[in-house]
């Protein structure tokens, strides 16, 4: 089957990277995939990855903002691949539905937030029309499915979790040990301090405000925070640190490619979000073995459980420093949940789990009643 994989960027983000790890898993099964980006190539290391796998890569120069010369760029991208299936994310399909138009491919569409928070107010209009006249909807979770439905009043057929490549997180036996010591010489911490470990963007979304609020609980006083991610807020939560009395142990490292070297060097993983979808950092860690403590939005709740991490209210720093300070105080406690979350992403979260499930339900619309027959 050819299958387009359409995406605003090759840049790093949640939805790029499922994007990236889903079409080589379809590749694995035998798919002819094309990923096409919305925005210039940038030469990140997303698509050093595609091409490394020999994944044909498309770019349509997009500009900032909405770009109407954008539908028929991809329409003339389309007319050259003939896909049977074009397989959207974010904000792309308010360009794909009408490149596409009634007579082209089968267009399906993953929603990878709460649909409240995943667009703009004007694209969640044209996905509301996009989704009554064919296009196939997919949920990354329970809760996404329920909001697909709150918002679109749509209830999509497919709830797909995430997937990640799990074999890329689990660690050898003694590089923990060789890594914490590193970092510890590095960052000048004691190799044996309860070190917690976070990445996503500084933005509001993630809420590092109020993890550094939770952070400076007295019964955090010896623990560390390793911080990866950059963002428009690093200056404000630099001060906030400083002003808190954390900035000794709270240790902002920016974007890094060796996140699954850092999980191999931490005890626990916190995510402090203020909304999420299906957060594949919370996969990560699992994979790595790593107790997660995150905030209960989008499909947290439906990832960790008491088994394998603790789920908080967000919002709530009190909670979530409880929480992270009973991690900090046992370690038994999080080797055996490390344990249990690392069987569950095996489980459950590999990609080749994934691409099996997309890979079946992009056969069942590409065959469908609705298939628009031909291409575009």
């Amino acid at each position: 089957m050819r299958i387009v994989e359409l995406v605003p960027s090759l840049d790093v983000g949640g939805a790029e990277r499922l994007a990236a790890l889903l079409a080589q898993g379809l590749t694995t099964l035998g798919h002819d995939v094309t990923v096409v980006s919305m925005f210039a190539a940038t030469g990140s290391w997303i698509e050093a990855e595609l091409r490394a796998a020999g994944i044909e890569l498309r770019f349509l120069d997009k500009q900032p903002g909405l770009d109407l010369r954008m539908i028929g760029r991809l329409r003339r991208v389309l007319r050259d691949l003939q896909p049977d299936v074009v397989h959207t994310h974010l904000h792309t399909l308010k360009y794909a539905w009408p490149a596409v138009g009634f007579r082209g491919p089968a267009i399906v569409h993953t929603v990878h937030n709460l649909a409240e928070h995943e667009v703009e107010t004007h694209t969640r209009a044209v996905h509301h029309v996009a989704f009554r006249l064919g296009v196939e909807p997919v949920a990354i979770g329970d809760a996404v499915a329920e909001s697909l439905k709150r918002v679109y009043g749509r209830t999509p057929r497919s709830v797909i979790p995430n997937g990640i490549r799990v074999a890329d997180f689990r660690s050898p036996a003694g590089t923990r040990e060789r890594t914490r010591q590193a970092l510890a010489s590095q960052l000048g911490f004691e190799a044996d301090t309860t070190l917690f470990f976070t990445a996503g963007r500084l933005n509001e979304q993630k809420n590092h405000a109020g993890l550094l609020d939770a952070f400076a609980s007295p019964a955090l006083a010896s623990a560390h925070l390793l911080v990866a991610g950059e963002g428009a807020l690093l200056g404000a939560l630099q001060a906030q640190a400083a002003a808190l009395g954390v900035a000794s142990r709270v240790h902002f490292l920016g974007v890094r490619r060796d996140v699954s070297t850092l999980m191999a060097a931490a005890d626990a993983f916190v995510l402090a979000s203020n909304w999420e979808g299906n957060p594949l950092v919370v996969l990560e860690a699992m994979a790595a073995g790593l107790p997660v403590v995150a905030t209960d939005v989008g499909c947290v709740a439906e990832l960790v459980s008491h088994e394998t991490g603790r789920v908080v209210p967000p919002g709530s720093p009190p909670a979530l420093a409880a929480a992270l300070a009973e991690l900090a105080g046992d370690r038994a406690l999080v080797r055996a949940l490390g344990a249990r979350g690392a069987d569950i992403a095996a489980a459950r979260f590999d990609v080749a789990v994934m691409a099996r499930a997309y890979s079946e339900l992009f056969a069942t619309v590409a065959d469908g009643p609705h298939r628009r027959g031909g291409a575009c």
